[in-house]
């Protein structure tokens, strides 16, 4: 019955309780006319010889008695069948909807209380069972998207709070060279310095500005996947790698000695990925290699069950134990958030977006960024590991 259909579960009902309710019906109709057997009916017997005898005639007590029973079965076989059908209806709500019905109300009610911490069992597998586990289902999306909703505005307050943070001395800079040259310096190489120092500080506002942008511009990016051939995304990495390559790689004319990349692809048919995410988590992940890496970089591409993951490792530095503990920010020097004394002379101001908007989209495509040091085999170094939800391509 639990698990039985909700019209079946009813038919069945009705049939069991009407069926009682008529059994019931003929038992007292049978009863009323043992009971009247025994009461004089009155009138003439006729016998076969033509004998005419009158019977006894019923008292006035016994005429009583039978009327009642009359009304009796009449009453009886209006009432049982109708009484029945109303016990199958009661029956059929105390067991097949009285519960579901109280979950799902209490469902209603706690969302309407925006609380979504709870869960929605499922009672049974009749429809009712089926709309308590859409229910549940929909109640998870809406828990997930709530938690997301909140995870993009808490990022958004940390981001807006390392904005103000870091704009506090480019806006102090320029305050000061602002007040030298109302002062009016006549020393034309200090008047010099001074606009330089106003451009440059300038331009570094400008650029956090455009990676503010560049983020919200990211949490609003479209996941669209399709099928994409696991060679192709082979000979993408390769490029991508010989790109980097040639713009950050060591110089063969300085002395510096030569890095070797290699790339692995594993168990990658076709995937259905969002191509335009993975090509650019992928060149956010080679190029951060590529700078930092002393002779080697290993890239791997592999897919086990609905996950695709790809490991871009370096032998360089590594990175800081509290990006590895609290991932990548999205403003910062190059010293704390990429790989130590390299990035620094490689550049004065390094914001990180390459590394935080990788985890963005890695985050909108259902996956995540982990970011872990090498291990002493490997002879140290940095591992980027980014994880993508997808599925085969069949």
């Amino acid at each position: 019955m639990r698990n039985m259909g909700l019209r079946r579960s009813f038919f069945l009902l009705s049939v069991v309780c009407l069926s009682m309710a008529l059994l019931l019906t003929a038992g007292i109709y049978a009863a009323c006319l043992k009971i009247g057997e025994g009461i004089p009916r009155g009138g003439i017997a006729i016998s076969y010889d033509g004998t005419m005898t009158e019977l006894e005639k019923p008292s006035p007590q016994q005429e009583r008695i039978m009327e009642w029973l009359g009304r009796i079965s009449m009453l009886t076989a209006l009432v049982l069948p109708v009484g029945g059908l109303g016990m199958a209806g009661a029956l059929f709500y105390k067991w097949k909807l009285k519960e579901p019905i109280r979950i799902l109300r209490e469902g209603t009610e706690r969302i309407g209380m925006q609380d979504l911490d709870f869960t929605i069992s499922a009672v049974s597998e009749d429809e009712l069972g089926q709309v308590c586990a859409a229910f549940e289902t929909m109640r998870g999306e809406l828990q997930r998207t709530n938690q997301e909703l909140w995870r993009q505005a808490e990022e958004r307050r940390r981001l807006n709070a390392a904005f103000s943070h870091d704009l506090r001395n480019p806006v102090t800079v320029l305050k000061g060279t602002v007040k030298l040259l109302r002062q009016d310096i006549e020393d034309a190489a200090g008047r010099e310095q001074a606009l330089r120092r106003l451009e440059t500080y300038t331009l570094r506002i400008e650029r956090y500005v455009e990676a503010m942008s560049s983020i919200q511009r990211l949490e609003q990016m479209p996941v669209c996947r399709k099928g994409v051939d696991g060679t192709v995304l082979e000979q993408e990495l390769e490029e991508t790698a010989s790109l980097f390559m040639a713009m950050h790689g060591p110089s063969a004319a300085a002395g510096e000695p030569s890095l070797r990349v290699s790339v692995l692809v594993q168990g990658v048919t076709g995937v259905n990925v969002d191509h335009g995410i993975f090509l650019t988590v992928a060149e956010n992940l080679i190029g951060n290699a590529v700078r930092f890496a002393k002779r080697k970089v290993k890239i791997s591409l592999r897919q086990e069950e609905r996950l695709l993951t790809l490991s871009v490792w370096d032998d360089g530095p590594g990175y800081p134990a509290w990006l590895v503990k609290e991932g990548p920010k999205p403003f910062g020097k190059a010293a704390d958030t990429a790989h130590g004394k390299k990035a620094a002379s490689a550049d004065t101001v390094h914001f990180g977006m390459g590394l935080y908007s990788s985890r963005i989209l890695c985050g909108k495509h259902g996956g995540a960024l982990r970011l872990e040091n090498g291990t002493k085999e490997e002879g140290g170094g940095a591992r980027a590991m980014a994880v993508f939800a997808c599925q085969r391509d069949s």
